[in-house]
């Protein structure tokens, strides 16, 4: 089987192109396995490119324990990336992926991703939390440089109130007027991932309701630079919602099944 791995600010996946639909999609350990980082290919999640009767192509995303995910949106980067390599489309593309719809231009380095609209966010006590096509809580930090990760991440992550399902876990902190530092536990890779795409979504979201941040928003996290524009609307939803960053291929190979 060929497969590309990609990547998106440090955010890594197994890109295969799956239009005839051969690759084992139901195959939760092979997936799993794939993903590995001693045993596989190694990634933060696994994607398929396949066809689609309505749209230019159709993503369907696995996390790195090779369950199927939600929307993943440095995966959303990455695919249109791939697509656009694979001469899918010329600089604008529609795509359909398990939240439905989605637009993207690729523009040199960046891919400009339209995320789904947010209706609103709920606050709690020390959190807020809202879906960015996956469900994420934000979660504002002082030193999140020294900060345990993936301790107080997977704490929330597995706190009954986000029970069956769990939650991703963002820390935020406020940089100057205009940009964010965000680290992230993501469930399903059970880790910090060097940056999430809906996740720092939802903390731009956070950040512009809570504290007025002007649009567009700009993030670090530990694998560069990002960026999140929107329209806030009366009611505290948003729309128009890009993500925007860059999407690199970094090796291609093949691998036996």
């Amino acid at each position: 089987m060929n497969f590309f791995k990609y990547q998106g600010t440090g955010n890594d996946f197994v890109l295969v192109d799956d239009r005839d639909q051969t690759f084992p999609a139901g195959d939760q350990a092979f997936i799993e396995r794939l993903c590995h980082r001693r045993f596989g290919i190694g990634a933060d999640g696994l994607i398929l490119l396949q066809n689609d009767s309505e749209y230019d192509f159709r993503m369907v995303y696995f996390n790195a324990d090779g369950a199927e995910g939600s929307m993943c949106g440095n995966g959303g980067r990455c695919i249109v990336r791939f697509a656009h390599d694979l001469g899918l489309f010329e600089s604008e593309t529609r795509f359909r992926a398990v939240d439905g719809e989605h637009v993207a231009v690729v523009c040199e380095e960046e891919i400009f991703l339209k995320m789904n609209d947010v209706a609103g966010m709920e606050q709690h006590p020390g959190h807020t939390f809202l879906n960015t096509g996956s469900p994420h809580v934000v979660k504002f930090a002082e030193d999140l440089a020294a900060m345990d990760v993936v301790g107080e991440g997977r704490a929330i992550r597995y706190s009954e109130a986000f029970q069956p399902g769990g939650t991703n876990v963002n820390f935020v902190q406020v940089m100057d007027d205009h940009t964010l530092f965000v680290r992230t536990y993501e469930r399903g890779v059970e880790d910090e991932t060097y940056s999430c795409g809906t996740g720092v979504t939802a903390a731009a979201l956070v950040v512009h309701r809570q504290l007025n941040m002007p649009d567009p928003v700009f993030i670090q996290t530990l694998g560069g630079n990002l960026r999140v524009s929107f329209n806030p609307v009366e009611g505290g939803g948003f729309t128009d919602v890009y993500l925007i960053g860059p999407a690199r291929r970094v090796f291609d190979g093949v691998i036996t099944l």
